[in-house]
């Protein structure tokens, strides 16, 4: 194995047990909510944005009809509302209600404090120089400012 395949190696090898850490502790705190991994991936996709269900299942990489299923469940636990688009009736956008908010910042708290023992690890400009890599590796089409 050449040097450079050893890199390229070495580097799927820590991102895939760093993926795995976390979705790890993303199951986790999900199950302590009684949501599933998909419903708070939800929950934080809705923290900053109100799309159409359309714009959501492409978020999630779902089909519509499984985020529906998603989104009823979540609106019979207060956590999200459906409106008709103004713009467009055929459409329903989907927004977090306050128990959704509130739910979804304790949510992201307790990931945070999760993710600690391992982010502390970095200085604070490893870990922007870090959040900023991950963000170019992301390549965030969705118009996401690059953290700063």
């Amino acid at each position: 194995m050449s040097g450079e395949d050893r890199v390229a190696s070495d580097l799927v090898d820590s991102l895939a047990q760093t993926s795995f850490t976390v979705i790890a502790l993303l199951t986790r705190t999900a199950a302590e909510h009684d949501v599933s991994l998909t419903q708070l991936r939800a929950l934080a996709i809705l923290r900053d944005r109100e799309p159409t269900m359309a714009e959501l299942a492409g978020f999630l990489g779902l089909e519509r009809s499984s985020v529906s299923g998603l989104m009823d469940r979540a609106v019979r636990r207060g956590l999200v509302r459906r409106t008709v688009s103004s713009e467009d009736g055929r459409a329903v956008h989907v927004s977090l209600t306050a128990a959704g908010h509130r739910l979804a910042a304790q949510v992201a708290g307790e990931v945070a404090d999760l993710l600690a023992p391992m982010t502390s690890r970095l200085s604070a400009a490893e870990q922007k120089r870090l959040a900023a890599l991950l963000f170019t590796m992301l390549d965030q089409p969705d118009g996401n400012q690059r953290p700063s």
